[in-house]
């Protein structure tokens, strides 16, 4: 017996909830030991009024470096001077609906040049700021450290 099912159009399926996203996180530094953080909305989908490192995700057909080099002069409006991929995380939460969400994270560092920096996506980001470790914005983004120990040693050398 043939069930009657009905097909889902792409368009009420969401990235990470209604299947696997892939993200692409990127921890813009300026070659001096400061990270780029943004403060996001209200807009965003979780974790509003938190500060954030950047990120978005990957299309179909791109590679890794083209999603994040893509994300970044959406978000930033800048070029990046040096691009590194230093990992991934499988990142397990609940959205501001309490829905699970399952992404697979890419961590990049990529310098940047300060003086290019602005805010790209005013939808999203209510403000942006340079901060060395010893004063990272408050509140933070609540998977920002775990991503952050991977990263590190290699933006604060």
């Amino acid at each position: 017996m043939k069930k009657n099912l009905r097909k889902i159009s792409k368009k009420e399926l969401q990235r990470g909830v209604d299947y696997i996203g892939i993200t692409c996180v990127f921890f813009c530094h300026d070659g001096r030991g400061n990270l780029l953080f943004h403060k996001r909305s209200q807009n965003t989908r979780d974790e509003r009024g938190n500060w954030d490192v950047g990120g978005g995700s990957l299309e179909f057909g791109e590679s890794f470096e083209e999603g994040v080099l893509r994300e970044i002069k959406e978000e930033y409006c800048c070029d990046v001077l040096d691009l590194k991929l230093v990992g991934t995380r499988n990142v397990l939460r609940k959205n501001h609906d309490n829905k699970k969400t399952h992404w697979v994270a890419l961590l990049f560092i990529a310098q940047v040049d300060p003086a290019q920096v602005k805010i790209g996506d005013s939808d999203a980001m209510d403000e942006i700021g340079w901060f060395s470790q010893k004063n990272f914005p408050e509140p933070i983004h609540s998977y920002f450290y775990s991503c952050f120990d991977l990263v590190k040693k290699e933006i604060l050398k």
